[in-house]
């Protein structure tokens, strides 16, 4: 999933974000040794917010969101 993910992110135009949401986007989670697993997000794309969970709380998540716009 590397080159679509990267093929999508090269494809948006200006200005992205990027938000690695959940253990699994942030470092592979429990699928990190797994054999089609590429590596975490930010392996293959910049990231401009990670937030952590598994699954992560809502209140998290707001509060990343909130993070990246300023609000």
């Amino acid at each position: 999933m590397a080159e679509p993910l990267r093929r999508t992110y090269e494809a948006l135009p200006e200005p992205k974000f990027v938000v690695a949401v959940g253990d699994c986007a942030r470092n592979c989670g429990v699928f990190a040794e797994a054999y089609g697993v590429t590596g975490a997000v930010r392996d293959v794309v910049p990231v401009d917010v990670e937030i952590a969970g598994c699954p992560p709380r809502p209140e998290e998540i707001v509060e990343g969101l909130r993070k990246l716009t300023g609000r």
